[in-house]
């Protein structure tokens, strides 16, 4: 059964919660800032100090969809404990690393850990926010939270780096993991699905396979699009991909239950997270190399350059939420990725001594305004209408959109740049104007599918479902439903 609807210590709970998901958008940039520093101590070479970062975003997004249904199925709260506690053990190994292969090990270990952590802190909001204003404000803050870590990340990792050392980026997460399992203790009761614990092995592996298989493949793009490696992997990965969805269709126990995928405003909203992935994961990161190689700006400069896109989105978020409790997800989000468009194009008209003032500035708080108005909604929209047993699954496919999106705009941009630019150290900025612009162009056409999928209404008529009409008797659909429920084309 699901927890009360009015927990008295819920406002507690979306505190240790927004912690979270800080902690885990933050983490995907402080690091970079810190990889120069721990290259040289290290001695790493490019191809290893790459795989500093490839490392954790491989075992997170291959593992999410497995994490989510394990939230589900174990409790959403034992699962966010054991994630914050590894999460917290692979980051004090990662601090105190002594070579390159210990870092790389230790930033893949955390990623695993953020596979669990991810979809069962989404999940319990998603349970303890059940409908109403509440859940619109509620998923708002989370959406701040989410829509502003990069840039925080970014300015948090100059200072450390700066004054602490590299070491210090890691390290700091034991701090937000004590506060975590502390807050969840105290604040959050457990929940789990009603579903029988039967495990969906075959689907756990050809999805992670397939993911992974994917993101590597994508990684391995920046060497060329048609290199033997990149069309193997990126291959493999449709294949296991297409062999999930086919387990899934007959399985009566899926990992990810096929009606999640079925509602149209859901698939709307799972794309927008994709395009909203795209950019904080990857034009963020050319903004970094902007800022750095083109201003000269310090890596200390570059991160606090780099807040007004969080500022503006703070700044813009209790207008965003207003409209989106009056007027839907549908016409706020489409706005807000336009506006971000527009903001995409003003970079990209930038000059090789430009200004910051004038090039970039009123740039980045477009940007930053108009994902306001999608980070806000975003989330809420799409776990609208999911059944209890599916909370974790569908949090999970939220995050894996975000992280596959990024990966994706990740290669896209990368190449781009590297066949334009040539490098991240040269001086052209024929590069960056591409990003820009290809960063536009994925929010227009965001805003053109948000435009035409997404339909609800508004933000005080989105639920979580109890209804468990159409179910088996362990509270799972069996395989026909599975099939033909819960569909709104």
């Amino acid at each position: 059964m699901p927890i009360e609807q009015l927990d008295p210590k819920r406002w507690w709970a979306l505190s240790v919660i927004s912690m979270t998901q800080l902690v885990l958008v933050l983490d995907a940039t402080i690091v970079n800032v810190a990889l120069p520093k721990a290259q040289l101590e290290l001695n790493m070479t490019d191809a290893e100090r790459q795989w500093v970062i490839t490392a954790y975003v491989l075992a997170f997004g291959s593992l999410l969809l497995l994490g989510g249904r394990l939230a589900d199925l174990w409790g959403r709260k034992r699962n966010y404990m054991i994630g914050m506690l590894g999460f917290g053990v692979a980051s004090l190994w990662g601090g105190f690393a002594h070579n390159s292969g210990e870092l790389i090990a230790a930033r893949g270990l955390q990623g695993a850990f953020a596979a669990l952590l991810a979809p069962a802190a989404l999940s319990m909001l998603t349970v303890i926010f059940t409908s109403g204003k509440e859940r619109a404000t509620a998923f708002s803050i989370f959406g701040i939270v989410a829509g502003t870590g990069a840039a925080i990340g970014l300015a948090l990792g100059g200072v450390l780096t700066e004054f602490v050392g590299w070491r210090s980026c890691l390290l700091v997460n034991i701090i937000f993991a004590v506060l975590g399992l502390a807050g969840a203790s105290l604040f959050i009761k457990e929940s789990r699905s009603d579903a029988r614990r039967a495990y969906d092995l075959w689907g756990a592996v050809t999805v992670t396979l397939g993911f992974g298989s994917l993101v590597y493949g994508l990684t391995l793009a920046e060497s060329g699009w048609l290199s033997g490696g990149t069309l193997l992997f990126l291959a493999l990965g449709v294949l296991l991909v297409g062999l999930f969805v086919l387990i899934e269709a007959k399985t009566p126990y899926p990992l990810l239950p096929l009606r999640v995928l079925q509602d149209r405003t859901r698939v709307g909203a799972f794309i927008v997270q994709a395009v909203v992935g795209s950019v904080y994961i990857g034009a963020t990161m050319f903004q970094a190399f902007h800022l750095q190689a083109l201003l000269k700006f310090s890596p200390l400069v570059a991160g606090f350059a780099s807040l007004p896109l969080a500022i503006s989105t703070m700044v813009v978020a209790p207008l965003a939420t207003r409209l989106f409790q009056r007027f839907g997800g549908r016409y706020v989000m489409a706005s807000g990725l336009l506006i971000s468009a527009v903001g995409m194009v003003y970079l990209a008209q930038l000059t090789l001594n430009g200004n910051y003032w004038s090039q970039v500035f009123p740039g980045m708080l477009l940007v930053g305004i108009g994902l306001a108005f999608v980070v806000v909604p975003v989330q809420n929209v799409a776990l609208t209408g999911v059944m209890w047993n599916d909370a974790g699954a569908a949090s999970a496919v939220v995050s894996s959109a975000f992280q596959l999106g990024g990966s994706v705009a990740l290669a896209i941009f990368t190449t781009l740049f590297v066949g334009i630019d040539g490098g991240y150290g040269s001086g052209g900025v024929e590069g960056y104007s591409a990003v820009y612009l290809s960063s536009a162009a994925a929010l227009m056409g965001g805003a053109i599918l948000a435009s035409i999928l997404i339909r609800t209404p508004s933000a005080t008529e989105t639920t979580t479902s109890w209804d468990d009409e159409g179910t088996n008797e362990w509270g799972e659909q069996d395989a026909t439903s599975n099939q033909a429920s819960g569909s709104s084309w």
